[in-house]
């Protein structure tokens, strides 16, 4: 049966109640994708929307420069606790509920960040909110492994990109938008009503695609039992470290980007934004371009090319920060390339490390979301501290990351190398 959601069951508006779809075998609703990317865009939204606001908030608590880069830290922080505990709850308690509960959590945390008295308190409620956010990345990515895996799973995580996509190329300019107008308060208060319109669209329309019969009701002991076995399977780890990789290199320019390009090539936020959007649709049109790519060329092979073209790029612009050169376009061409190349690589790294775990998949997306979100958290305190007003410190930080991610490819299992154009043209035969 054919399952692409373009070719699912003709349901072209939501359904009165929510309702259980038990297995891959039943054709989940056209308009299911687009609810998921609205609900996994909640985190870069969130992340990237006050980017252009950090000179205002560090002006408003009278801090250094660099010390809002903290609040964001603290963000990556409380998304690598949050996945941990997403994915447990969304194993036992089924999708639906956890993730409505998540983003009450997050919108309420965003309220208490719109009346923050200070930076302190600032990054102790978006150390919150994170926890609240990030049941929309792992239940949603948990959702789409209920529903497809493989091949079709990786094509699925794509163009869930292409409608998540859009918060990171909006975020910035509709942040820098309300500057203009408001001040950076502003912002939180707008995050906090679409944390709760998704609390709203959870509760009322998702369906469940977490039957009783396969949740897993375990205690603590069985539950880190769960994720020891997740961490020894080879197939895992190799993507998980991948995708780790690739996540400290995407957060160093995130963390790095609004410095670099405000205080460094004195740029307007308005600029920036326009700076960023366009980065955020090169990250886009590669996760478009790779669900195209893989049905002929493989997961692998796609891992394998694109790695290597992250590092390529982001050793240009090692080698152009730390020669001194100054001028924007030098800087944003390779920029550009290495965020397209996340665009292929993140799909792919996900579908990779959860392919084998059908049975306890937000637990698997959770545990690999740790690792991503402490290496971010990590990122963001370092660019932090590396921060001069030159591109040098995101630039180190990116080309690290994107080493790292070639090394882990290097060691991944042989036999899931081996599986190649062959094993996805055969899947695709049998689908």
């Amino acid at each position: 049966m054919d399952m692409e959601p373009d070719r699912a069951a003709p349901v072209t508006s939501p359904p009165a109640a929510p309702r259980l779809i038990e297995n891959e075998a039943e054709a989940w609703p056209r308009w299911l994708p687009r609810l998921l990317g609205y609900f996994i865009a909640v985190g870069p939204a969130a992340t990237d929307m006050y980017l252009p606001a950090f000179p205002a908030v560090e002006a408003t608590f009278h801090t250094a420069p660099g010390t809002a880069q903290l609040t964001l830290a603290a963000w990556f922080a409380g998304l690598a606790v949050g996945q941990i505990m997403q994915g447990t709850l969304s194993d036992r308690l089924g999708r639906r509920r956890p993730l409505a509960i998540g983003f009450t959590v997050f919108s309420l945390a965003m309220v208490g960040g719109a009346l923050a008295p200070n930076l302190t308190v600032l990054a102790v409620l978006r150390f919150v909110g994170a926890i609240g956010a990030s049941a929309g990345m792992v239940i949603s990515r948990a959702v789409v492994r209920d529903l497809a895996d493989g091949t079709r799973g990786a094509i699925l995580m794509s163009r869930l990109t292409l409608v998540m996509g859009v918060a990171p190329i909006l975020a910035p300019s509709v942040g820098a938008a309300f500057l203009t107008f408001a001040n950076w308060r502003f912002i939180f208060w707008f995050q906090a009503v679409y944390g709760a319109s998704c609390a709203v669209l959870a509760w009322r329309f998702l369906p469940e695609t977490l039957p009783e019969a396969r949740r897993i009701k375990v205690g603590v002991a069985q539950m880190l039992t769960r994720y020891g076995t997740i961490l020894r399977e080879p197939v895992f780890r190799a993507h998980a470290l991948m995708g780790m990789a690739t996540t400290f290199c995407m957060f160093a320019y995130l963390g790095g980007s609004s410095p670099v390009f405000i205080q460094g090539f004195g740029l307007t936020p308005s600029q920036f934004g326009l700076i960023f959007g366009l980065c955020s649709c090169g990250l886009i049109a590669g996760s478009q371009i790779n669900a195209r790519l893989l049905p002929r060329f493989g997961l692998s092979f796609m891992l394998r090319f694109i790695c290597r073209v992250s590092l390529a790029a982001t050793t240009v612009l090692l080698a152009l920060s730390w020669s001194g050169v100054h001028v924007l376009w030098m800087i944003v061409v390779p920029v550009f390339l290495a965020l397209s190349c996340q665009g292929f690589s993140n799909g792919n790294v996900t579908a990779g490390a959860l392919g084998r775990h059908a049975a306890h998949a937000g637990s698997a997306a959770a545990l690999m979301g740790v690792g991503q979100y402490a290496l971010g958290a990590t990122s963001g305190l370092l660019v932090g501290l590396l921060t001069d007003g030159t591109p040098r410190g995101m630039a180190l930080l990116m080309f690290i990351g994107s080493l790292c991610a070639v090394i882990a490819d290097v060691f991944r299992p042989p036999g899931d190398k081996a599986s190649g154009v062959v094993a996805t043209k055969n899947q695709d035969r049998t689908a």
